[in-house]
């Protein structure tokens, strides 16, 4: 099979948040359509809540044959910008890129990342930022994957805070 024939991954740039817009439109069109995406928890207003974000925000990925298919209907759907060309051709992506990033997915279809939270009870840290920005603690224990409690010395005494896991950093 030579690369005029073959079934290439192209990277297609959408309109900013309309990634699962334009992944629903393209999929309607009959283009073969991979969006990774990963399940992150956000809290607001004391409620925490489970949400869908895109890998790469603004990106999915069609896969095409230049030669039997055309490509130039992409640009028109609805939520695409456009599709990544070099020149006026579309740049295919290396060969083997999509299939890491789907070996990567847990059930559910999600890309599952490491554990963030790799601080362990007695680890010193230092808080980056907030009220307590460059004090010096004592890692306590995490309350999830997000969330890490240390211990700080303030007043003389020992002072357990929780924080978010990117608002400290290894001392």
């Amino acid at each position: 099979m030579t690369v005029a024939n073959a079934l290439l991954w192209y990277a297609v740039h959408t309109r900013p948040r309309e990634e699962f817009k334009a992944l629903g439109h393209l999929q309607r069109q009959g283009y073969q359509v991979y969006l990774p995406r990963y399940a992150t928890k956000i809290r607001h207003a004391r409620k925490s809540v489970r949400v869908v974000r895109p890998l790469f925000p603004r990106y999915l990925f069609v896969r095409l044959n230049l030669a039997a298919e055309g490509w130039r209907s992409i640009r028109s759907t609805i939520g695409v910008t456009d599709i990544v060309c070099f020149g006026d051709q579309p740049a295919p992506l290396p060969s083997g890129v999509i299939e890491a990033l789907q070996s990567q997915e847990v059930v559910g279809g999600f890309i599952q990342f490491a554990d963030q939270n790799s601080f362990k009870p007695g680890d010193f840290v230092v808080v980056l930022k907030g009220p307590f920005a460059r004090q010096l603690g004592r890692c306590d224990g995490a309350s999830d994957n997000e969330r890490v409690a240390i211990l700080l010395d303030l007043l003389g005494r020992k002072v357990r805070v929780v924080l978010d896991v990117e608002a400290v950093e290894a001392a």
